[in-house]
């Protein structure tokens, strides 16, 4: 079992959907040599909370239609909420693994799920519902945003992310110290999370006090 489903307690998603997400973020951010997948870095829990919130049941948007084809610079247009598009997607994609292969997604070989999400991706695989599309783009950004977002909304544990990019979160006053100095800004990253559990020290000013991670040769 997946570490996100030991350690955290989910607010929407089933047991069923969160093995689901599990195995579809890790291969959409695989573990590599460079660091954690997805998975590990806690992209379902993000998603999770983000569907128990009020982005979950676009509490916040307009919702009476009409319900036409819009163009990408209108944004979002489903009829769908974001918990009802993965609750049904979900669903209506081990319905389709089930008749083809016996299996839930979870379950298959990852050779198969890439192949799954790659007929998601150009809308080829025909959904009873919703558009293939249309699920695996919402599940793309919400990897990209669990992946990449402060730790504090429950995705980027360890801050793997950030890491990967060499961002060290946080501001720090010391930048200007550095500004003229050549070579990148190389930085342990500071969270929010980390300032509100006290794990960093803050400068007079409030920036966070970055901890310089030292290259090969440097003294």
């Amino acid at each position: 079992m997946a570490e996100s489903a030991l350690l955290h307690a989910y607010g929407y998603l089933t047991p069923q959907e969160a093995r689901f997400l599990d195995a579809a973020v890790e291969r959409l951010i695989p573990t590599d040599e460079l660091g954690p997948g997805a998975r590990d870095a806690g992209v379902t829990v993000y998603i999770d909370r983000q569907l128990f919130s009020a982005w979950g049941t676009h509490g916040r948007n307009y919702r009476s239609g009409p319900w036409l084809e819009g163009t990408p610079e209108q944004g979002f247009q489903s009829r769908l909420t974001p918990q009802e598009i993965y609750r049904v997607g979900i669903r209506e994609i081990n319905d389709h693994c089930q008749a083809a292969d016996g299996k839930p997604f979870d379950q298959l070989p990852s050779e198969k799920q890439d192949a799954i999400l790659k007929a998601l991706e150009k809308d080829a695989i025909a959904l009873p519902s919703l558009s293939s599309k249309l699920f695996f783009d919402l599940l793309w950004r919400n990897t990209e945003e669990g992946y990449f977002a402060d730790p504090m909304y429950g995705g980027n544990r360890g801050k793997a992310g950030w890491k990967l990019l060499g961002f060290p979160g946080m501001p720090s006053g010391a930048y200007r110290e550095h500004i003229d100095k050549p070579g990148l800004y190389r930085a342990e990253p500071v969270s929010i999370l980390d300032v509100e559990r006290g794990l960093v020290q803050l400068d007079a000013q409030g920036f966070a006090r970055h901890v310089m991670i030292k290259q090969q040769g440097e003294k």
